[in-house]
């Protein structure tokens, strides 16, 4: 009886798993049919118009498009048409690129980008894009090259231009300008004379939007015959010459970075929105210091009528080292004020008499982020040669004990600014202060804000990504 019953057993099991292995081969075979339509389905893109495709084809490098051309005998040929060419990642190689343009078939198009390490074909290349009436031109130049070639300043067709050079090289029109349809222009470590810079605006009537980024040699930059220019981007971060005289008179917004020369902002009548640091790099003398603190105030006073202010800051620090001295500082306008700033002590007298300066001030961002700063060691020294007690000038004058160092911010530290600023801000109606974790010795959840902000009813808004930083950018 029990054989019968085992044999019985086996028979049941064996009949079990051969119904579970044809119902894994149906299911397979569904899985299999329901791929097929799922491709079927996919494949209708392949029945789109070659314009609307190549029009997809535009958002991806141009080496992708050109594998396109191994899916099927219909996507062969669309990347021929692309309007949009984009030789960046991985650096191709001058024979790649030399190819793909000679397969290229497109009469106009909208975009243009080269990254390349040589310049055997670069003008051949500068060519090839200007004849396409190309809208959207950029160079990124990572070698020496020869100065530009004439014809490159001829162009009328092109409405967004970049030019950028890893090192030094010659920007200089011989002879006329013509980008009639320019609005955006882009300069990067490019050679440029003031004689050259007017030439060049000259030959740009409707340029709107300006980004000089360490350009050397030039002195004087004036704007004032830029009618449309609105947005200027001024940087030189480095230890070479840059502007310091800026005229513009019609530009709205600036963004400005200044290095070791001081700058002078002569004329920014119509600014409404402004953003100001400074670089210190290899800066150890304290002659630097007088220097630096005449251009901020000089700055500040023409930044009296603008709304929307942006500090970062080494511009902060050299703001605090005036006020310390006793330097007055003149009143502002400001309605929205961003200050992007370690908390620590050498930096907040610069903040107290912002606040106290900005009677009209209805809403405040601060983010913490790390800046090239001078050492504290050279900021006590400078008030040391003048007199002056260092624990005592940078002892607040509530009896709040700042911390000295950036990297060493507690939670009680984060606490005295909430009340700082509320203490100093009348008018002030939102508080938004984004935390880099990176430089916190204290958990989030530690942070006790002061009862005080909610009878001055000021909205206050803590928190720790600064991946929020744009969105809370002038919003309302």
């Amino acid at each position: 009886m029990a054989g019968e019953r085992s044999t019985a057993a086996l028979r049941v099991r064996r009949l079990l798993e051969a119904r579970n292995r044809k119902g894994r081969r149906r299911l397979t075979y569904y899985r299999r049919r329901r791929c097929r339509k799922i491709i079927k389905r996919a494949d209708v893109i392949s029945t789109l118009p070659d314009v609307i495709l190549q029009h997809i084809l535009c958002f991806v490098p141009t080496k992708f498009a050109i594998r396109t051309s191994l899916l099927s005998k219909r996507w062969r040929h669309v990347w021929y048409d692309v309007p949009s060419l984009y030789f960046d990642e991985y650096k191709p190689d001058d024979a790649s690129i030399e190819k793909t343009l000679s397969y290229h078939t497109a009469a106009k198009m909208m975009n243009f980008h080269l990254y390349t390490m040589n310049n055997l074909y670069i003008d051949k290349w500068i060519k090839f894009a200007i004849s396409r009436k190309v809208e959207n031109l950029s160079f990124e130049v990572g070698c020496h090259v020869c100065p530009v070639p004439d014809f490159f300043f001829i162009n009328p067709y092109v409405k967004q231009l970049t030019y950028k050079l890893t090192f030094s090289d010659n920007f200089t029109p011989k002879y006329s300008v013509v980008w009639t349809s320019l609005r955006k222009l882009y300069l990067s470590y490019c050679r440029v004379s003031d004689e050259s810079i007017a030439k060049i605006l000259s030959g740009c009537p409707v340029l709107e939007n300006l980004t000089l980024y360490v350009c050397y040699r030039l002195k004087v930059l004036d704007l004032s015959k830029s009618l449309r220019l609105t947005t200027l981007q001024v940087n030189h971060n480095s230890c070479v010459p840059g502007p310091t005289q800026i005229i513009a008179p019609h530009v709205h917004s600036l963004r400005f970075r200044s290095s070791l020369l001081p700058s002078t902002l002569v004329d920014v009548s119509s600014l409404t929105e402004a953003k100001i640091d400074i670089c210190f790099y290899h800066v150890k003398t304290l002659v630097s210091a007088d220097v630096f603190q005449v251009m901020v105030l000089k700055m500040l006073e023409k930044l009296q009528n603008v709304e929307k202010l942006t500090f970062g800051g080494n511009f902060l620090q050299v703001l605090s080292l005036a006020e310390v001295c006793g330097v007055p500082l003149p009143m502002l306008k400001v309605k929205y004020l961003a200050l992007e700033t370690m908390i620590y002590q050498y930096v907040i007298p610069g903040i107290e008499r912002l606040l106290q300066n900005s009677p009209c001030l209805k809403k405040l961002i601060i983010r913490t982020r790390e800046c090239d700063t001078i050492g504290g060691e050279h900021l006590d020294e400078y008030l040391t040669t003048r007199g002056l007690n260092p624990d005592q000038c940078w002892r607040s004058k509530d009896g709040v004990f700042w911390n000295e160092f950036r990297w060493d911010v507690e939670s009680k530290n984060v606490t005295s600014l909430v009340e700082l600023v509320v203490k100093n801000a009348k008018t002030l109606e939102k508080m938004i202060i984004l935390l880099n974790e990176r430089y916190l010795r204290f958990k989030f959840t530690e942070l006790v804000l002061p009862t005080l902000a909610h009878h001055n009813n000021v909205s206050i808004n803590v928190a720790l990504s600064t991946k929020l930083w744009k969105s809370y950018e002038w919003c309302e």
